[in-house]
């Protein structure tokens, strides 16, 4: 009730258990607090928070433009409201290596479970974008070494991203992701890879988890969970999936009654007050303190 039972630290322990036991983890985008909590309640292993998402939603394109406030502000509410771990995307760790540190620690204090930091230039770009660069591999390890060395809690994970593949070959980016690892890195999220087999081929080079997004209208084809476990990826996210999906729902709806000057066709599809209520708690809310504040729920319309 108002916040998840869990601690911060607790999360970060259960996370890092998962990861170690070999189990393919999904972590679905969460687009705001609400939708982080319908991703717990459908039984899903963690929760993603996708700066493209984040820019989306301020009504900014995803080229570097966010801030640590901004990124920070939005992980903590998620991270609160939900027993799942959250992983952050912290872009390029918001400036150079003492900026990265300061990220660390400020997105520790915000409740994540841990963050991906990528290699490319300042501003960086979208993953999936053309006219990407990235930066040599010292200033990359450096980035990581700030992340691992600034940490607090040793559970929480520090990701190294990397967008070498969208600038250059398969080696030179099986030869990034063992520097990143040889930097600190707990685990490697290769972006834009191709095919099944550069996955493969990256698992195969590495000692620690790999991730794969696994994101519509992107360079990487969408291939099953039950692919990308048999290859070896530990963990899969699906970051702007629920916001792509909310926002054509939302177009469909506006065209309607902007047509029909109703919304009766649509009501059907729509998630009913009775379960939006039982998502966040009503009942347990009005029992936690009755003088204080009550409701009835008797006569809600389901």
């Amino acid at each position: 009730m108002l916040a998840a039972p869990s601690s911060p630290a607790d999360k970060r322990r259960r996370f890092r258990e998962r990861l170690a036991s070999g189990d393919l983890l999904v972590l679905p985008g969460a687009f705001n607090p609400l939708s982080a909590m319908l991703i717990e309640r459908m039984g899903f292993d963690g929760v993603y928070v996708s700066g493209a998402v984040l820019s989306a939603d301020l009504g900014l394109p995803d080229i570097g433009l966010t801030t640590l406030t901004e990124v920070a502000g939005r992980s903590g509410q998620i991270a609160r409201v939900t027993q799942l771990p959250s992983l952050v995307d912290a872009d390029t760790g918001f400036g150079e290596p003492m900026n990265v540190a300061r990220s660390v620690q400020i997105l520790e204090d915000a409740g994540v479970a841990g963050l991906h930091l990528e290699d490319q230039v300042n501003p960086k770009r979208c993953g999936h974008l053309d006219g990407k660069q990235v930066v040599d591999e010292d200033t990359a390890v450096k980035r990581i070494r700030a992340a691992a060395q600034a940490r607090r809690d040793p559970d929480f994970l520090i990701m190294a991203r990397t967008d070498v593949r969208g600038t250059a070959d398969l080696p030179a980016t099986l030869d990034r992701v063992k520097a990143l690892v040889d930097a600190g890195a707990d685990a490697v999220f290769p972006e834009a890879l191709t095919s099944l087999s550069e996955f493969e081929a990256v698992r195969k080079a590495i000692d620690v988890p790999m991730l794969a997004n696994m994101t519509e209208f992107g360079r990487s084809d969408l291939f099953t969970h039950q692919q990308l476990r048999d290859v070896g990826v530990n963990l899969v996210i699906h970051p702007v999936s629920l916001l792509r999906l909310a926002m054509g729902a939302a177009e469909r709806g506006l065209a309607t009654l902007k047509e029909q000057g109703t919304l009766e066709p649509h009501v059907p599809e729509m998630q009913t007050r009775a379960r939006l209520y039982d998502l966040l708690d009503y009942a347990g809310t009005a029992a936690f303190d009755e003088g204080v504040f009550t409701f009835d729920l008797a006569n809600n319309r389901g």
